[in-house]
C-alpha cells in the first residue's frame, strides 16, 4: 500500500473520530479543503458517501462504521509497529487526554486522579466530559474520549476493560432525620431523592419500583450534587453507593449513613478505552495513572478482559 493510500485512510479514520472537517484538518495539520478532497477519494474508493453533514457535523454512514474499526486497529498497529515507546515521558506531554466521568464520579474520582498527576509532575490537559451510558462505548471506539469510568456494562469485545471498585448501595440521610434499624418498615413515612440514572447507576430507581417506594419519590433530580446540600435541611433520604455517600459525609458533616434492609450492590466501576493495541503512549500511561488513583484494591490487574 502506498503513502497516498495509508494518508487517505488515516483521513477517514481522523474524520470518523472528529466528525469534523476542521476538527480532523487540525488534528491532521492540513487545510480543509485537503479534507474535502480527500473524502471525495475515498468517497469514489469504496462507492459510498462515507459521511453525511447533519448541521455542523459529519455523521458517518453505516458503511463508515463498519470500515471504522479494521481500519483503525490497523492503523494502530502500524503506528505501534514504527514508534519506540521507550521514548515516552510523561513530564514532556502536554496535549489533550479526554476522561469520561459522571457527576457523581466527577465528585469521588477527580480529588485523587489530580493528586496522582501532581506526584506524577505530569502536565496534560485534562479534558472531564459528561459521560451518557448509552453513547459511552461508541465514544470511546471513536475516541472522543481516551478513558471512561462507569458502573454501566460496556461490549468488552470492542472495549478494554478492568473493574476498579465494588459498589455497594446505602441510604444517606441528615442526622437530625435518622432511621431507624433496617427492616420492613425502615422507610415508612419517609420520602425520597431520587437521581437520573443517565450515568449508569440505575439499581436506586431499581429498588425504588421494587419495594413500592415511588409513591414516596418528593423530589426528582438530575445531578447527585445537589443530593447533599437538600438532604443536610430536609427528612429526605437518599440511596448513593457507599463510596460517593462517604464523601458527601466529609463535605457535610450533619448527614449519615444507613444500610439497606435488602441486598443493595450492582455491577462495579468500571475502567475502559480502547482495546490495548489501538492505544497511544500517552493514553496506555494514562490508563495506568487513572487504574492506580481510582482503584479500591479490591480488583488486580490481570482482572481486566
Amino acid at each position: 500500500m502506498s503513502v497516498a493510500d495509508l494518508n487517505q485512510l488515516r483521513t477517514f479514520v481522523v474524520l470518523y473520530e472528529a466528525r469534523s472537517l476542521t476538527g480532523a484538518a487540525d488534528r491532521l495539520h492540513v487545510t480543509q479543503p485537503t479534507v474535502s478532497y480527500t473524502l471525495a477519494r475515498l468517497r469514489t474508493r469504496f462507492g459510498d458517501d462515507l459521511f453525511r453533514r447533519e448541521g455542523h457535523v459529519m455523521v458517518p454512514t453505516p458503511r463508515a462504521t463498519q470500515l471504522f474499526g479494521p481500519l483503525h486497529e490497523a492503523l494502530a498497529q502500524i503506528d505501534a509497529t514504527v514508534a519506540d515507546r521507550a521514548d515516552f515521558v510523561p513530564q514532556d506531554f502536554d496535549g489533550e487526554l479526554v476522561l469520561g466521568l459522571t457527576s457523581i464520579g466527577e465528585q469521588t474520582f477527580l480529588p485523587p486522579l489530580m493528586a496522582a498527576l501532581s506526584r506524577a509532575a505530569a502536565s496534560p490537559h485534562l479534558v472531564v466530559r459528561r459521560l451518557d451510558a448509552g453513547a459511552a462505548e461508541e465514544e470511546i471506539v471513536r475516541g472522543a474520549l481516551d478513558v471512561a469510568l462507569t458502573v454501566s456494562v460496556m461490549d468488552t469485545a470492542r472495549l478494554w476493560r478492568t473493574p476498579v471498585r465494588g459498589v455497594e448501595y446505602v441510604a444517606l440521610v441528615s442526622r437530625d432525620h435518622p432511621l431507624p434499624e433496617p427492616g420492613p418498615a425502615m422507610f415508612e413515612g419517609r420520602r425520597f431523592i431520587r437521581v437520573s440514572a443517565r450515568g449508569g447507576h440505575v439499581f436506586p430507581n431499581q429498588a425504588l419500583v421494587e419495594h413500592g417506594l415511588v409513591p414516596q419519590v418528593a423530589l426528582t433530580v438530575e445531578e447527585h450534587s445537589t443530593v447533599p446540600a437538600v438532604l443536610v435541611s430536609t427528612d429526605l433520604v437518599a440511596l448513593l453507593p457507599r463510596h460517593v455517600a462517604d464523601v458527601f459525609c466529609g463535605w457535610f458533616p450533619t448527614l449519615e449513613v444507613a444500610d439497606l434492609p435488602w441486598p443493595g450492590t450492582s455491577s462495579p466501576v468500571s475502567l475502559y478505552t480502547r482495546r490495548e493495541m489501538n492505544l497511544s503512549p500517552a493514553q496506555r500511561w494514562f490508563r495506568r495513572l487513572v487504574l492506580r488513583a481510582v482503584s479500591s484494591g479490591e480488583f488486580t490487574d490481570d482482572a481486566q478482559r
